[in-house]
C-alpha cells in the first residue's frame, strides 16, 4: 500500500485536505498490514497452548511447546539443507530454465525456488529494495527472471535466445 501526502501550509489550505482521503496510498514499508501468516502462526500457537492448559495442565502445556518446538526444527533443518544444496551449485545456475519456468507458480517463497533450482539466484535489482528480482540461466542461456515481494513470488518472465545463435549454422544450407 502506498500513501502520497502533501503538507499544505498557508492560509488557502483547507482544514480538510490535512486528511487521507480514500484512494490514497502510503509509502511508508513500515505501515503494510501482516499476512495472514503472521498473524494466524503465533495466535494458533498460543491457542494450542491455552487449550492445553485448560484440559491438560502444565503437562499438556509442556507438550503442547514440545510440538512447536519439534515442528520449527523441522523447518530449520529443511531450510539449511536447501541452503547446503545450494551452496554445492554454481549462483545463478539451473538445469533446465524452461522446465522452471513450468513449474513456477505465484505466491511460492524464494526457498522453494532455491529448492527447485538448487541454486541461489543471482540478485538483479538493488539489495534491499522491493521487488527483489533474482535470475538464474541454464546451459543454452535461456534466463528466468523471477520478482519477489515480501519473499512471496508475484512474476516471472522467460527469455530465450534466438535459435539462430544456439545451433550456430546459417540459415541458407548452400
Amino acid at each position: 500500500m502506498v500513501v502520497n501526502v502533501s503538507v499544505i501550509e498557508g492560509p488557502a489550505a483547507n482544514a480538510d485536505d490535512r486528511f487521507l482521503k480514500s484512494g490514497d496510498t502510503c509509502e511508508n514499508p513500515s505501515m503494510t498490514m501482516p499476512s495472514f501468516q503472521q498473524v494466524a502462526l503465533p495466535l494458533g500457537s498460543l491457542a494450542l497452548t491455552v487449550f492445553a492448559y485448560r484440559n491438560y495442565g502444565w503437562q499438556g502445556v509442556a507438550l503442547a511447546v514440545g510440538v512447536l518446538v519439534m515442528w520449527l526444527l523441522l523447518h530449520f533443518t529443511r531450510m539449511l539443507q536447501v541452503l547446503q544444496r545450494a551452496a554445492k551449485r554454481p549462483k545463478g545456475y539451473v538445469d533446465s530454465a524452461v522446465m522452471l519456468n513450468a513449474k513456477l507458480r505465484p505466491g511460492v517463497t524464494l526457498l522453494h525456488v532455491v529448492a527447485m533450482t538448487r541454486s541461489l539466484g543471482i540478485l538483479q535489482s538493488p539489495s534491499n529494495t522491493q521487488p527483489e528480482i533474482f535470475s538464474w540461466t541454464d546451459g543454452s542461456e535461456s534466463v528466468v527472471r523471477c520478482e519477489f515481494r515480501g519473499g512471496k513470488l508475484q512474476s516471472w518472465s522467460l527469455e530465450r535466445p534466438p535459435e539462430a545463435a544456439l545451433s550456430g549454422v546459417s540459415e541458407n544450407p548452400s
